[in-house]
């Protein structure tokens, strides 16, 4: 997933233990944006958060953002889309 900048994680069951295993990923590859949508939006953002920032010693800034259970995908991306800047390109769409 080299150069990409921006993620929206489509969560199908919600939290899942795997999801720190992608962020370190993200965070090695300098992913500047997760939007999260789907299952347990809200929760997930939060773990995001918390990874990002681990022991308070060298965080990692990752724009994040959760969408409710009244907003879809398409609504996430098209947010995702908006950003610009050092946030502008491609999004890419991730299912958890």
């Amino acid at each position: 997933m080299t150069g990409i900048r921006k993620i929206v994680l489509h969560s199908l069951q919600g939290y899942r233990p795997e999801l720190e295993r992608l962020v370190t990923q993200w965070m090695q590859e300098w992913v500047g944006y997760v939007g999260v949508v789907g299952v347990d939006a809200a929760r997930i953002e939060e773990v995001i958060d918390e990874l990002c920032v681990g022991d308070g010693s060298n965080p990692y800034f990752m724009l994040t953002a959760s969408h409710g259970a009244d907003e879809s995908l398409q609504d996430a991306v098209f947010l995702a889309e908006q950003l610009s800047g050092e946030l502008a390109g491609d999004v890419h769409v991730v299912e958890l």
